[in-house]
């Protein structure tokens, strides 16, 4: 599509709270030594593929994951936009226990947290400002599963239960997986 934008989605590498089953949130969250390898592995697998620009989270370990794969090959602009789901009162806790919650949280907010949809409402601000600068253009993002989630309801039309439902990260075995393409399609 010759003004739709061509998007890459990529979830940062491992971090050590994922080895440990912790539920990272808004916290900055540390690269494992596994996430550093899948980010590097990364950059030798996508080799070939040529972007215009990276945004990432500006969390810690999206930014680490970004750098790692993208650094001096093309620019990479942080947005807090493409943060994690805010779990309030559960950010440290269990990553079970987040799950085992997420369809009580869609429409209403994790105790002094945010919910799905609010996570939807910061993606979908991103995305319209993309529309309005980026028209034509491939990009990649490095950034996290809500937002993944919330692109999966906005561009493929899912309900939040079904993206819920679909997520890569709740079946076993949970492996971090190399990168989703959408099409963010111009309206106009």
């Amino acid at each position: 599509m010759k003004n739709g934008i061509n998007i890459t989605y990529f979830v940062h590498g491992t971090t050590s709270d994922n080895e440990q089953n912790i539920a990272t949130g808004w916290s900055p969250g540390e690269l494992s030594e596994l996430g550093k390898e899948q980010s590097v592995k990364l950059k030798k697998l996508i080799k070939n593929k040529k972007f215009d620009v990276v945004f990432c989270s500006d969390l810690k370990r999206a930014v680490d994951s970004a750098n790692l794969t993208f650094k001096n090959t093309v620019q990479i602009v942080q947005d807090k936009r493409l943060r994690e789901c805010n779990y309030g009162n559960l950010t440290g806790s269990s990553s079970k226990k987040v799950e085992l919650l997420t369809l009580q949280h869609i429409e209403n907010p994790f105790p002094d947290g945010e919910s799905y949809r609010d996570v939807e409402k910061r993606i979908n601000s991103f995305l319209n400002e993309l529309a309005k600068k980026y028209a034509g253009k491939n990009i990649a993002i490095v950034a996290h599963g809500a937002p993944q989630l919330a692109l999966d309801v906005l561009l493929k039309k899912k309900t939040w239960q079904q993206a819920i439902k679909d997520d890569w990260r709740l079946k076993e075995p949970k492996e971090w997986k190399p990168g989703w393409r959408y099409l963010l399609k111009n309206n106009s």
